[in-house]
């Protein structure tokens, strides 16, 4: 429902007459608003920019493959483009949305198992490492990196190496995010990030 004229709505979604709005409110509110409006026309050129350079890229990948007989790009979609005179660098990573199913409770339940057997003899820093990775952040997630970061502890025992397995077995891939960044070799030789983000400039 549009808003009537001469009222403007507060932040309690109640109608305030224009002529009772004081001066420095109203000048706030044009103020941020002019500013929004700005950072709407940069957030869409930059979704342009992105849609563009994602799109350049893979054809590139396309044109390299047909050329040359052969593929272009690394581990699960990652390339790296370099400028001819190695000041630039342009970067596309695919970043993998990983979940578990319900056999990670499994493997919870197979790893208390040996940690309940091994409480004497266990070190504290294992105990540790499992009880953080099944912890879960205030969404209620649970830190992929320090799941899988438990299958690189070797312990040579029957349950253990089940729970590895069946953490292994519940990973499921549920979506990828492509991601680009720009580089620019900086005055000592190391490859500086050209920044998108507001406020890191």
């Amino acid at each position: 429902m549009p808003t009537p004229d001469g009222y403007m709505e507060n932040a309690h979604g109640h109608l305030v007459p224009v002529a009772q709005i004081k001066d420095i409110d109203m000048a706030r509110h044009e103020l941020v608003m002019e500013k929004v409006a700005k950072a709407r026309v940069m957030q869409e050129e930059l979704r342009r920019l992105k849609g563009e350079i994602m799109g350049d890229v893979e054809a590139f990948i396309t044109l390299s493959a047909e050329k040359y007989e052969t593929s272009l790009g690394g581990q699960k979609g990652n390339v790296t483009l370099n400028s001819f005179c190695g000041r630039y660098q342009l970067k596309r990573q695919i970043s993998e949305h990983l979940t578990f199913d319900e056999r990670l409770q499994a493997a919870k339940t197979l790893i208390d198992e040996c940690l309940k057997e091994w409480s004497e003899d266990s070190p504290g820093e294992l105990r540790t490492l499992v009880n953080g990775a099944f912890d879960v952040d205030k969404e209620g997630r649970i830190n992929t990196g320090r799941i899988l970061g438990l299958r690189k502890v070797k312990i040579d025992d029957d349950r253990w190496l089940r729970a590895m397995d069946a953490i292994a077995d519940s990973l499921t891939v549920t979506g990828t995010k492509a991601y680009f960044r720009l580089y620019e070799r900086d005055g000592s030789g190391k490859m500086q990030a050209i920044s998108l983000d507001i406020a890191a400039l």
